[in-house]
């Protein structure tokens, strides 16, 4: 019985490796999808892993806060408007996962302080409602690579935007709302029955996000002059 399975097992490895190289990667492919993306208008959906990071100016010189970066996760949907034969417009409101910790030095503060004064967590549950332009190279076979760039809102859930409390009570506070520009490149792989795209992006954001503490020579938040979110963002998208 077991040998039986694994020849199974075999047998459909082989079949399936033979027809995506028939379907995707010969010389000769069989074109998937041919008629697809010629919709004037289609959907899809992605999952996918971020790694958000702090990009800090300081109002003096000294040693900086260290921001220690984490895996997150990303999930959302696509709506897609094609706006011309290699340009689309698309919209990818998505929901985002993430958490750094700062790590601040020592001269930071008095000799009291505690491990727990130098480290701040700051998880961020976001709500990402990106638009952009996705500029497409011509399709070869079933392979298409893209440019996408644009601009992008985010709403931040886990902000502290709204409490009195502080730094000084554990609150690390940053602004609910902030704007951002997105660049990457990605690929549509055209099989036989959906697109499958995957793609990394880079997020800059504009603005700065901090909320200061309510005493102005904080340890935390003094000598910050501007704390924006960057991230890189890997997506595998369906449609």
């Amino acid at each position: 019985m077991r040998k039986i399975v694994v020849v199974v097992l075999l047998g459909l490895s082989f079949t399936g490796t033979s027809q995506l190289k028939k379907s995707m990667f010969a010389k000769d492919p069989i074109i998937n999808l041919e008629n697809f993306q010629k919709s004037r208008v289609y959907y899809g959906f992605y999952l996918g892993f971020n790694s958000f990071d702090f990009k800090i100016d300081y109002k003096s010189v000294g040693p900086d806060i260290l921001v220690k970066k984490t895996t997150g996760f990303n999930v959302g949907i696509v709506g897609d408007l094609k706006l011309q034969e290699y340009i689309n417009l698309r919209f990818e409101p998505g929901l985002y996962y993430t958490k750094r910790d700062l790590n601040y030095p020592d001269s930071y503060f008095q000799s009291t302080a505690t491990a727990l004064d130098k480290l701040r967590e700051v998880n961020s549950t976001y709500i990402h409602f990106p638009l952009l332009l996705k500029f497409s190279s011509l399709r070869t076979g079933n392979i298409r690579p893209y440019l996408v760039g644009g601009v992008s809102a985010t709403l931040n859930l886990s902000s502290y935007s709204k409490s009195k409390d502080d730094n000084s009570e554990q609150k690390f506070r940053v602004k609910p709302w902030t704007n951002s520009y997105e660049l990457g490149f990605g690929i549509d792989l055209f099989s036989e029955y959906f697109i499958f795209s995957p793609s990394i992006r880079g997020v800059f954001g504009l603005s700065d996000e901090l909320i200061r503490d309510n005493d102005p020579n904080s340890p935390w938040t003094s000598n910050i002059g501007s704390l924006k979110s960057r991230a890189i963002l890997i997506n595998f998208t369906f449609h």
